[in-house]
């Protein structure tokens, strides 16, 4: 098991040192000057190189790069171009917002996931199964953003059921809070889940048709036990792992449409300071905010591949 935990551990660092770099490189390849952008009005080439010296932009990239992965390992994301604060305060101050967003969602999709797959399972070739494949094939074919703005439109312009952005109302306080919050939050989380929902179910649909088809089902049945407690303790148990992986693995696209749907609703995540940072060619901010959603999402995988072992021994082999 140390064996599987460390040979996780090193692809985790790998994967994040790749995101990190990936992103250095490719940030300096946008047109334009963030010089530009830091002060109003005119600015001499005086001016302009003096911002460059001070940020470290007037360097070779290859310094700049060497001396980026310096300050990173001491924890240090740079300081913003534009807000002039450290980058880590700047996120730390948003990312709860995204992972409480992208936590919902995952939770949701799990929790409607199990019930939708398992009947369609059990009823395989009837309309319950008939009805999830053609939601899932549908699902497969949706885009994040243009879920989001369909549901703005309809159920927040429209109708005004829902906020059209933000995340909580400014004069609301104490339980009112937690309630507007939650008011905030539907439409956002709803684009996440519909967009998740019809894999994952269909994947758990699979896993119990060929779990439900197993010799120890069978047995079970001869032994008298009821159909539901078949399907449920003994077909979930092991149906549910293969599914569970799946969702872990799609915690980047997870994380990824959760960045979308901030800019779709305005909602303060790291998704739309990503947004507003790159208008801005804020670098720091933009690098640090990338890599923060990069452990995250990398952290969460091993997490899953390690569940995953010590529930299935099998896989460490």
């Amino acid at each position: 098991m140390l064996r599987f935990v460390v040979s996780r551990a090193l692809k985790a660092v790998l994967t994040v040192w790749i995101a990190i770099t990936s992103t250095f490189f490719l940030l300096r390849l946008l047109p334009g000057d963030p010089t530009t952008l830091m002060v109003e009005g005119d600015m001499t080439p005086e001016m302009q190189a003096a911002l460059l010296k001070t940020y470290g932009l007037d360097r070779p990239l290859w310094e700049q790069y060497v001396s980026y992965l310096r300050e990173l390992v001491q924890g240090n994301l740079g300081i913003s171009f534009r807000q002039i604060q450290p980058v880590t305060e700047i996120i730390l101050d948003r990312l709860p917002w995204t992972l409480l967003l992208a936590g919902a969602a995952f939770v949701l999709t799990v929790a409607v996931g199990i019930p939708i797959g398992v009947t369609a399972a059990v009823n395989r070739g009837k309309w319950p199964d008939r009805a999830l494949q053609g939601f899932g094939i549908s699902a497969n074919a949706l885009f994040v953003p243009s879920v989001a703005i369909l549901l703005l439109v309809f159920f927040g312009a429209q109708l005004g059921w829902f906020p059209i952005g933000g995340a909580i109302d400014p004069d609301s306080r104490g339980v009112a809070a937690y309630l507007s919050l939650a008011h905030h939050l539907v439409l956002p989380v709803l684009s996440l889940v519909l967009v998740q929902l019809g894999p994952y179910a269909l994947t758990l649909r699979t896993n119990m048709i060929e779990v439900l088809g197993e010799d120890y089902i069978r047995a079970a049945q001869a032994r008298g036990l009821s159909a539901r407690r078949r399907v449920w303790k003994h077909g979930l148990r092991n149906a549910i792992l293969p599914a569970l992986t799946l969702m872990g693995l799609q915690l980047g696209t997870l994380v990824g449409g959760a960045v979308l749907t901030e800019t779709v609703f305005a909602y303060p995540g790291v998704g739309r300071l990503i947004y507003e940072a790159v208008g801005q060619q804020d670098y720091p901010v933009i690098q640090g905010a990338f890599i923060m959603l990069a452990v995250t999402v990398v952290i969460a995988n091993a997490m899953t591949d390690m569940l995953y072992a010590v529930l299935n021994p099998r896989i460490r082999l």
